[in-house]
């Protein structure tokens, strides 16, 4: 906000007081920030001491069912079978929590950017939930690059793809999340993780240097103008395989996400 005052953007100004304000208002009257609840994304890391309890996984998601209900967030649940669903001819439950969650990830202390930083009791759960918005979705890419022993041809890449996607959210200020991982599966979580633990406060080089590409755009707040199109960014970097091909994941979390709460047990 400050950045944009100096610059007497005043478009750009007025779009972030306006979430500052609904911000304020949501954590008082404990109320959604978004209309779009979004899809719950569990992640689930466990203790070398610990074991996943009977009726863990089936508690969790009556947990999850229950929030929803309490929010309450929006009936998306989509009727019918494979293809009454795809097309959505059935029509929509009325009720919030049939919204289901993604199949859960289960995360372990590993080598890419954020999992070298996991630090979980040996005698705990930890439970990660995030809600995942459909503008986010829509613009979000997975695909490959052939990075030719050069990461700034990768990064490159991956900026393209945002910069063309930012220009359509229409709910920026974004902190764009990008995974780079061996196969689509595993580029998509590890940007998940990157979601989940990624940290505004301490950025590496590659994420400033994403960060400063993508607010020379002038895209700015809800697409008004402006120096700050992203707060910020979060890239996990995992493991990789001996090939001239690097699976990329790239999505442009809107100004309303990570929507993300932490569990210990």
């Amino acid at each position: 906000l400050k950045v944009e005052e100096s610059l007497d953007n005043e478009n750009a100004v007025w779009a972030l007081e306006q979430m500052i304000e609904n911000f304020k208002v949501a954590k008082e009257k404990k109320l959604p920030l978004c209309d779009d609840t979004g899809i719950p994304h569990v992640l689930i890391q466990v203790g070398d001491n610990r074991e996943i309890p009977k009726g863990f996984f089936n508690d969790i998601n009556t947990g999850i069912a229950k929030g929803l209900d309490k929010l309450p967030g929006r009936p998306m649940a989509v009727k019918g079978n494979d293809i009454e669903r795809i097309e959505q001819s059935k029509g929509l439950y009325n009720e919030s929590n049939m919204m289901k969650p993604a199949s859960f990830l289960i995360e372990e202390k590993d080598e890419s950017t954020y999992g070298r930083s996991i630090a979980i009791d040996d005698d705990k759960i930890k439970l990660t939930l995030l809600l995942e918005g459909g503008g986010p979705e829509i613009r979000a890419k997975t695909y490959r690059v052939f990075h030719k022993r050069d990461s700034n041809i990768v990064f490159s890449e991956a900026i393209d793809w945002l910069k063309e996607s930012l220009s359509m959210l229409g709910c920026t200020p974004s902190i764009p999340a990008i995974g780079v991982g061996r196969t689509h599966y595993e580029a998509n979580a590890l940007m998940l993780r990157a979601m989940a633990h990624g940290n505004l406060n301490i950025q590496s080089d590659i994420e400033k240097q994403i960060s400063e590409e993508l607010n020379k755009t002038d895209i700015g707040p809800l697409g008004l103008g402006g120096k700050t199109t992203v707060l910020g960014s979060f890239v996990n970097i995992g493991s990789q395989r001996a090939s001239g091909v690097r699976i990329v994941a790239a999505r442009p979390a809107c100004f309303v996400e990570p929507r993300v709460a932490s569990f210990e047990f």
